[in-house]
């Protein structure tokens, strides 16, 4: 049984829909509930509302797992936002701080906290992923609150893959870099400009479905040996040539 975080849209409705195929899924949906019901009625998903940044809905969301399946096999921390609107980091607000990294960084942490104890009350040997991205060690000035976010969830990859090695449930986090979804649907013609000039070396912009398929070999157990491993999903823009 897996658990997906944002699964409503973009890289998290693709993993659910990967999932689907093999386990129950749980997507979690935040605002657009047609989305979340579209994922439904196409996968056969069960959905459940849930604010990450909140603790009541963390708590809400494993009650409702617990009822409805009494274990978790894998979690998936997929969901993140974008600051409302990007600013230079002189201009930058604590507001849009906060927001992000409530839900970015605070949230999954937590929620990886609540469904780890209960993998290990069930002796559920289980998997956890989290969802990074090249923002966690790629400066870009005009979001600095979402790279924050993004290279502290990087370390919370290695802290939860140490705590819990013993347990034998294994951590991993998957890095996308420019994946096409409608959090770059501003920016993503000037993205194709660049990816074009030779940003990546592979010459296309990243897709769901690229993201899900790594998320796939994981919940399969190919990397069962292989805890606190990053994957970068990237077209190999996290190469350094000369």
């Amino acid at each position: 049984m897996a658990v997906v975080t944002g699964a409503s849209r973009g890289i998290g409705r693709a993993i659910a829909t990967e999932l689907s195929s093999t386990h129950q899924v749980i997507g979690t949906y935040c605002g657009r509930r047609d989305m979340a019901e579209s994922l439904a009625a196409e996968t056969g998903a069960f959905i459940h509302a849930c604010d990450i940044s909140r603790r009541e809905d963390r708590a809400a969301l494993a009650q409702f797992v617990s009822a409805k399946f009494g274990r978790v096999d894998l979690l998936v921390n997929n969901a993140g936002v974008a600051p409302r609107e990007r600013r230079d980091i002189l201009e930058a607000t604590e507001e849009s701080f906060d927001d992000v990294l409530a839900t970015n960084l605070k949230g999954p942490y937590f929620l990886t906290q609540m469904m780890a104890r209960d993998m290990i009350a069930e002796g559920v040997q289980g998997r956890i992923v989290f969802i990074t991205s090249i923002s966690s060690y790629t400066a870009s000035v005009n979001r600095g609150e979402y790279c924050i976010s993004k290279a502290g969830l990087s370390m919370a990859v290695a802290l939860w893959a140490a705590r819990l090695a013993e347990t034998g449930i294994k951590v991993f986090e998957i890095r996308p870099g420019i994946v096409r979804t409608d959090m770059i649907a501003g920016v993503e013609n000037a993205y194709e400009r660049r990816i074009a000039d030779g940003l990546l070396p592979q010459r296309r912009m990243g897709e769901g479905s690229d993201v899900a398929r790594a998320v796939r070999a994981i919940a399969a157990g190919l990397l069962d040996y292989s805890t606190g491993q990053v994957i970068n999903v990237d077209g190999g823009f996290h190469l350094r040539t000369l």
